[in-house]
């Protein structure tokens, strides 16, 4: 029986190719609550900052996706630090 006519075959050979994308934007926004404690931690540690509110300012995906962060500040109202995340590796931009 060729591939093309057997549906079982089909299903099991596209199955995990929609579970990966199903699970893609779950997995995404993971990785960006993973790394928003990171990049509190940075502010805090690096910034000389206390953390207040965490904004997205970019994410990217793909082979090297980083998220790069808007850490307010407590200490001033208009104060804040940006904060770049690749990975769980963070480092203070500015």
């Amino acid at each position: 029986m060729p591939f093309r006519k057997s549906l079982p075959l089909r299903v099991a050979a596209v199955l995990p190719a929609l579970t990966a994308f199903a699970a893609g934007p779950a997995v995404a926004a993971s990785n960006v609550s993973a790394a928003q404690a990171e990049a509190k931690e940075i502010a805090k540690s690096m910034g000389n900052c206390t953390p207040a509110k965490v904004e997205v300012l970019r994410y990217t995906v793909g082979r090297e996706g980083s998220t790069t962060f808007k850490v307010g500040c407590t200490e001033d109202k208009d104060a804040f630090v940006v904060v770049q995340c690749r990975s769980r590796i963070c480092t203070l931009l500015r």
